[in-house]
């Protein structure tokens, strides 16, 4: 019997959940859990925080939930970058990043109140970058930088040490990137 078939139990729900984000190989987002679930989003998104709080490695990331493994993504070079532009030069600044084999990992903002706030992107092609930029304007999102003035870092990473190099040379050519 299918889960959308007949109503699950939360607990058995939240573990098939739990079962689905294990065995993806991309993110899933919440509208596909709640479809599948036959239940609304929210649900779903108290269900992930149930689960969060039993700490499974879950990250909901711009394209939907993950479940976090240790050797996952891991590439070989990763550092922090400091960015200041506005918000319509945020496609351009991904796929600047992207187009150098640059994966981006997570965006950070500080806060005046609240601190570091965290957003996890997992953006790593210019699909990626196109889903992203479409998902903030579909749900007349703001970028976090709007809070900041632009400035964000992102951590990012790479196979080599020079893309990541080139990727923050042209960063810089195009007046995003933040040097010391």
């Amino acid at each position: 019997m299918s889960p959308s078939s007949k109503k699950m139990k939360a607990s058995e729900r939240r573990e098939h959940i739990l079962s689905l984000l294990k065995q993806a190989r991309e993110p899933i987002t919440g509208s596909s859990l709640a479809e599948e679930m036959n239940v609304t989003r929210q649900v779903i998104v108290g269900d992930v925080s149930l689960l969060k709080a039993r700490n499974e490695p879950i990250v909901a990331t711009s394209q939907g939930y993950m479940y976090m493994t240790d050797n996952k993504e891991s590439l070989a070079y990763q550092r922090t970058i400091v960015c200041q532009h506005n918000a319509e030069q945020t496609e351009e600044e991904l796929n600047i990043l992207v187009d150098h084999g640059v994966h981006v990992y997570e965006v950070v903002v500080e806060h005046p109140i609240y601190g570091d706030l965290t957003a996890q992107l997992r953006i790593s092609n210019r699909r990626d970058v196109k889903k992203f930029i479409d998902e903030v304007h579909s749900t007349n999102a703001s970028f976090l930088l709007e809070l900041t003035d632009g400035v964000h870092t992102h951590t990012i990473s790479a196979d080599s040490k020079e893309a990541l190099d080139e990727a923050e040379d042209a960063l810089w050519k195009a007046g995003i990137l933040m040097k010391n």
